[in-house]
């Protein structure tokens, strides 16, 4: 992600709160008590657990971190004030969101996303899809240094586009985030690119060198992966198409210049502009676009019988904040011709809260920096530390919710260690963006599981298997450690 997108303070200068108090038992109890009661409701609900079930459960856990925290001398205000700490974080994120959603509507309603799927079709099939998306996705991510806006344009209108050809949506997920993590962890312009080796002590580009060594097949095998699963895959969307694009066409103007409006975006973006900002300028560019090139679809979203100043203002408020849809008589285009607008992401809002009240107390009673410790106890050798800095990553991933403490916690805990070996920090910097920068969306509570799943509208559980780039990054930097592959040593004894 970009450095505006989620934290307005420096991560870098957070303190790890660590209690002598608290041994590693009871550093788990909240850790095994939340794993329990959220396997157990998501078996009861299924897909619908995040729908709020999940977030009451955070919020369990978070009672319980906060028993073993007033067992071990830890106040309540001390818990409240981490967690609201931790809140703050995540205003960017929180204001993204709901940018999304309203840009999503608008760009509904001008005709931006259904013409992005006409034209799609016709370059598109489904054999070569799942690989164009990552490429595609990669290549944006490089560009804007982020996955947030990768996914929040060009991501959303390949859902459609997968949609529209019959291809499952949890695998089109799975693609798009490959390719947008890929970008995301090596970028330069990219926040988490520029936090681990500020964490580790390296400088920013020997940092995306080194990274590359196990960046470059982690890519690779994705890239062959859907390249596979796209030759094999069944699907009868291309022979219905030619009604697709019909339906399209009948349903509103399809015109090249909507392009510009993604253009115009991803181009700030590159210029290095908030996403904030840049995603609210799409959303009212989206709105005079749709008045130029969809003026009766406004009206009718604005309830009037002709286009004046009061039902165009309706028609794209409504856009913005509420549902909306696009009139079609295709079965298949009316889950496409329809956007939620900014009360769809109110849901994934209210997870992110929760998950962040859980991390918050976990920070406050010192049971994320017990358990870092603990496991850096446990491994002695060279790869045992390579594994114990994985395996950090993704339990705070898991217990923290948010990116960002995956990358600074374990940055803080470890730097010495690696040193003590001898080894040089890219090592450690690279680690934390293997493990730390692109599992976090594999976690449905996680902020980034989180934003992803209510962007795409895909649930996290059924893209994370197809999001092949993301779970096995970890593995290969594991698999580089135990053979000792590009493990570079400290120059000296004098530098360590």
């Amino acid at each position: 992600m970009q450095s505006q997108e989620i934290k307005p303070t420096d991560p870098k200068d957070d303190q790890v709160v660590e209690n002598v108090e608290l041994n590693i038992w009871e550093a788990l109890i909240p850790v095994f008590a939340l794993i329990g009661m959220l396997a157990y409701n998501v078996y009861t609900y299924g897909s619908d657990a995040l729908s709020g079930s999940n977030q009451f459960v955070l919020l369990l856990g978070g009672a319980v971190a906060a028993i073993v925290g007033f067992f071990n001398k830890v106040s309540f205000d001390q818990m409240l004030e981490e967690v609201a700490v931790n809140i703050k974080s995540t205003a960017s994120a929180i204001l993204i969101l709901l940018m999304v959603g309203a840009l999503a509507g608008t760009w509904l309603i001008s005709g931006i996303i259904p013409t992005m799927i006409y034209y799609g079709l016709q370059v598109l099939n489904p054999t070569i899809f799942l690989a164009a998306c990552v490429i595609i996705c990669a290549i944006i991510s490089v560009a804007t240094g982020s996955s947030w806006t990768t996914s929040a344009t060009v991501g959303i209108a390949l859902i459609g586009i997968a949609d529209a050809l019959h291809v499952p949506l949890g695998m089109t997920a799975g693609a798009v985030l490959s390719g947008a993590y890929f970008g995301d962890k090596i970028s330069p312009m990219s926040d988490t690119t520029n936090l681990a080796p500020a964490m580790a002590g390296t400088d920013l580009f020997t940092h995306i060198r080194y990274m590359l060594y196990t960046t470059t097949p982690t890519i690779i095998i994705t890239l062959i992966v859907f390249i596979i699963i796209g030759l094999n895959l069944d699907t009868t969307g291309k022979a219905d198409t030619h009604l697709i694009l019909a339906a399209v066409d009948d349903a509103l103007n399809v015109s090249p210049w909507l392009f510009a409006v993604p253009v115009i975006v991803i181009g700030l973006i590159i210029m290095k502009t908030s996403p904030l900002i840049a995603l609210l300028i799409g959303t009212l560019l989206g709105g005079i676009a749709a008045l130029i090139f969809q003026p009766d679809i406004v009206t009718a979203i604005g309830g009037g019988t002709h286009l004046d100043f009061q039902t165009a203002y309706k028609g794209i408020m409504n856009a913005i904040t509420v549902e909306t849809s696009i009139p079609t008589e295709n079965e298949a285009l009316k889950g496409l011709f329809t956007a939620g607008g900014m009360s769809k992401m109110m849901g994934t809002i209210w997870l992110i809260l929760c998950a962040m009240t859980f991390g918050g107390i976990m920070d406050a009673i010192g049971a994320l920096a017990t358990i870092s410790k603990a496991l850096l106890k446990m491994f002695h050798t060279v790869f045992g530390l390579f594994a114990s800095t994985v395996i950090s990553c993704l339990a705070l991933n898991v217990t923290a919710s948010d990116q960002y403490l995956a990358i600074v916690i374990p940055g803080k805990m470890y730097a010495k260690a690696f040193k003590d070996k001898g080894l040089a920090p890219e090592n450690l910097s690279r680690t934390l963006e293997d493990s730390g920068t692109v599992t976090s969306v594999l976690v449905p509570w996680n902020t980034c599981g989180a934003y992803q799943s209510g962007v795409l509208g895909v649930d996290t559980l059924h893209y994370a298997g197809y999001a092949v780039f993301n779970w096995l990054s970890p593995f290969m930097t594991l698999l580089f450690a135990a053979f000792r592959i590009k493990i570079r040593q400290l120059a000296s004894p004098e530098k360590a």
